[in-house]
């Protein structure tokens, strides 16, 4: 009987251990920038995160439910080589949340970016028509502030739009996946920047 639980739990391990190599070769972790350096148009953060845009997404737990949808505006604006993107972002149950990055090119394919809830640096890679970024979040109080891995992969599409694809991860465990879409913002839209839309909002 001993031999046979043994036998029972290293088929598990094993099992484990073939399940956790696959996942990093076939899944969203096995993606690498250089991917797709050859993909085009190419991305250029001072150009396609400059300006005013739109966004709207969803948030998966980690069973593949959505848990939460939002939609955002941002704001990019560059001297140089360095950058800051505001963002207002509102979840569908009426909260909102503000972010403001600032962002340092490195060179024409690094960056680094800090934010107020975001633990040190976030470390970016931009190849061909894709942006990579990881960084730790301290997500707020009232969410529990958990600090998560973050794993941001940007697509940019020929029409311009960037597709954004988010995975979370607490202790190695998947536990948030996030899908977003972000496009030049309509005419009509671009007066108005964030903090203003907030202010006004609160009059």
């Amino acid at each position: 009987m001993p031999d046979l639980v043994w036998g029972i739990l290293i088929g598990l391990a094993v099992a484990l251990l073939v399940r956790f190599v696959l996942g990093r070769l076939t899944s969203f972790r096995a993606q690498r920038v250089e991917d797709y350096a050859e993909t085009t148009p190419a991305f250029k953060i001072t150009r396609h995160l400059g300006g005013a845009m739109e966004c709207e997404g969803l948030i998966h737990g980690p069973r593949g439910r959505v848990v939460s949808r939002f939609t955002a505006r941002m704001e990019g604006s560059w001297t140089g080589r360095a950058g800051t993107l505001r963002e207002h972002f509102t979840y569908a149950d009426g909260s909102t949340q503000e972010r403001e990055w600032a962002i340092n090119m490195i060179d024409d394919e690094r960056f680094e970016a800090t934010a107020d809830d975001i633990i040190g640096a976030a470390e970016g890679r931009i190849s061909g028509g894709a942006l990579l970024m990881r960084y730790r979040l301290r997500l707020p109080e009232d969410a529990g502030g958990h600090v998560l891995n973050v794993t941001d992969w940007l697509y940019l599409t020929p029409s311009g739009v960037i597709l954004n694809r988010s995975e979370m991860r607490k202790f190695g465990l998947k536990v948030a996946e996030l899908t977003a879409t972000m496009r030049p913002a309509r005419a009509e839209e671009r007066a108005v920047e964030p903090r203003q839309a907030k202010a006004e909002a609160a009059a």
